[in-house]
């Protein structure tokens, strides 16, 4: 663990009665902040005509609390209608003691389009409910009066919207669960010096024992220069610098001394403490910034995905990120962290993060806990026509929002791969269409933008790109004999691939990469579900919990005894409302017996028992 396990809560400044108070940037803290959660102004607007009627210019009607969308309970409002916009109105003071910086505001998640004015100046549009953005308030926030922030999100029924798993009729259906409109992350803000450091790229080096970081500088100005302090609890490891006036993205390499290289796995999630200061030509500190990382490599050999040159069974579980009350925002910063730890007491080792950008905390927390984590982007179903219209059909902002969210969670060590699409629909009898062009134009950005992460072009279905760096597929069959079937071609190169119903392929052909299945279970099991009661998951329910048990075990047991399967995804870690197939209740409360989960799936995989080239 780090030398300061926790920087972060030290540094939050805000009282404890204003909700999820943490600090929401936890790879790069700064010491002066401000939290701008709590109640804010609001009111709905049907007709999204608000801005023609003074809404921009005068208070509204409502109240609302902040960071929770007004379709859930905690948000004070519990409205789960269509909201074509919605606005907020909050006015803030700057302390007095920023006086002479910058001021940032950031939006952590804002859902679809936003628009933000401050005292009645448009200083930023975003589109995008996943991922966040800033607005420096440089030409309107005087640290001598308050100044009054308005937010208008529009967030249409339909269209070309990445959605992930929000329903566009009024009620969630199957795998489909409610929406969420506006504000859903924390909101905040900071000062900054005029020539400030940005977000750093920390990249690890598990071969040469370093780390490489990149450090971006608003403005560039003879005689600055970076400088990168590692740490541990046992005081500096290493320190360098590199001149800010030759690059606009400054460069440091830090070398760590053999005594004190200390790799980041699940069995020893260590983490480096690390300091960022710009210093100007004299060395005095211009801006400073507190960050942390992890020393680990992802890499291929054969059919094997190495973690640190070591063969790990990735033994995942689908993970939505709904929460009861808050939906797609956690209650608390303690929830989110709770879920990774129900996960490992069930035995998994990880998580794909399904159909949402999670909020960074999750991140943070898997950091600290060696959670291995596939970053997902919220697109499922993408499709250029057919039965699903035009719902989440691909646009060019598909791979803007994306970049947005490799660029944010660049340097988080628990992050192992990456998925930008999942259970995309395409033929390969079809014409080339946008979809095909955002699949490329999603998996090249991924790697130009990441190169050090295995990448999966698409989870499931339409496979598009030839050679991409890992292969997998769907498959929810419940009996596991058949199963075993339907899995038992990959020993011979000819593994089960995802097709259209009528058989025609999806699919460039499978060419010997690292396969897994990535979705698989789903298994039924509500024992309190009424007769009335609107439940789903997957095949026929069995008919008691011991039943399950073995179906359980039959089905990883096929997995794990595939020498080259490197891994698994099971679906799902809680029910989310009527999709009831998790381990756990939507509430979190267990409703079946989870050693016995645990216990199916500790014996070691036939990947971890042979050489990866076998």
């Amino acid at each position: 663990m780090p030398s300061n396990p926790d920087p972060i809560e030290k540094v939050s400044n805000v009282s404890e009665i204003v909700p999820r108070s943490e600090y929401p940037r936890p790879q790069f803290v700064r010491t002066a902040w401000r939290c701008l959660n709590g109640t804010w102004q609001f009111e709905r607007d049907a007709g999204d005509s608000g801005l023609e009627r003074g809404l921009l210019d005068r208070d509204l009607t409502g109240e609302i609390v902040v960071p929770f969308c007004p379709e859930s309970e905690l948000s004070g409002i519990g409205d789960p209608d269509f909201h074509p916009a919605v606005w907020y109105r909050r006015t803030v003071r700057v302390p007095e003691d920023w006086a002479g910086r910058r001021v940032l505001l950031h939006f952590q998640a804002v859902d679809h389009d936003a628009t933000v004015w401050v005292d009645g100046v448009e200083v930023r549009r975003h589109r995008g409910g996943f991922t966040s953005f800033s607005c420096d308030l440089a030409a309107v926030a005087d640290p001598a009066h308050a100044y009054t922030v308005v937010v208008r999100a529009r967030d249409s029924r339909s269209g070309p919207q990445a959605r992930g798993k929000q329903a566009t009729s009024f009620e969630g259906t199957g795998a489909l669960y409610g929406r969420t409109t506006g504000i859903w992350q924390t909101v905040w803000c900071e000062p900054v010096p005029g020539t400030h450091l940005g977000r750093p790229r920390i990249t690890p080096n598990v071969a040469a024992s370093a780390f490489r970081v990149t450090v971006p500088v608003s403005a560039n100005r003879p005689g600055h220069r970076v400088q990168v302090t590692i740490s541990d609890r046992h005081g500096d490891v290493a320190s360098a610098r590199a001149r800010a006036d030759l690059d606009l993205t400054p460069e440091v390499w830090l070398p760590l001394p053999e005594d004190r290289v200390r790799p980041w796995s699940p069995e020893d999630p260590h983490l480096y403490d690390l300091r960022i200061d710009l210093l100007d030509g004299d060395g005095a500190v211009v801006d400073t910034a507190q960050s942390y990382a992890g020393l680990r490599s992802v890499t291929i050999d054969g059919h094997a995905v190495l973690l640190n040159g070591d063969v790990l069974f990735q033994r995942l579980v689908l993970d939505q990120g709904y929460h009861p009350g808050g939906l797609m925002t956690a209650p608390s910063d303690e929830a989110l962290r709770h879920d990774i730890e129900l996960a490992v007491a069930a035995g998994f080792n990880g998580a794909r993060l399904h159909q949402k950008v999670f909020e960074e905390r999750y991140l943070y927390h898997a950091d600290r806990a060696g959670f291995l984590v596939w970053g997902e982007f919220g697109d499922w179903g993408a499709r250029t026509g057919g039965p699903a219209g035009d719902n989440q059909r691909p646009t060019a902002s598909f791979v803007t929002q994306w970049l947005e969210a490799v660029e944010r969670d660049y340097s988080h060590p628990s992050i192992v791969g990456w998925c930008p699409l999942n259970e995309t629909w395409q033929r390969t009898t079809d014409q080339i269409t946008v979809l095909d062009d955002v699949t490329w134009g999603m998996y090249l950005a991924t790697k130009a933008a990441d190169p050090t992460r295995p990448v999966v072009d698409a989870s499931g279905y339409a496979h598009r790109v030839p050679g991409a760096d890992v292969y997998d597929s769907h498959c929810y069959e419940q009996d596991p004999v058949a199963f075993g079937k339907l899995m038992a071609g990959l020993a011979d190169g000819r593994p089960y691939v995802n097709a259209d119903p009528d058989g025609t392929a999806w699919s460039v052909p499978y060419q010997g990469q690292p396969y897994f299945c990535s979705e698989f279970g789903g298994i039924w099991w509500n024992p309190d579900a009424r007769p009335e009661e609107n439940s789903w998951g997957y095949g026929e329910r069995p008919t008691s919990e011991e039943e399950l048990q073995e179906r359980f075990a039959g089905l990883v047991g096929v997995l794990l005894d595939d020498p080259r399967m490197f891994g698994y995804c099971y679906t799902q870690l809680t029910d989310v409302f009527q999709e009831q197939n998790g381990i756990y209740r939507f509430d979190r409360t267990s409703k079946l017996d989870v050693s016995r989960i645990r216990a199916a799936q500790r014996r070691p995989a036939a990947i971890e028992r042979t050489s990866p080239r076998d």
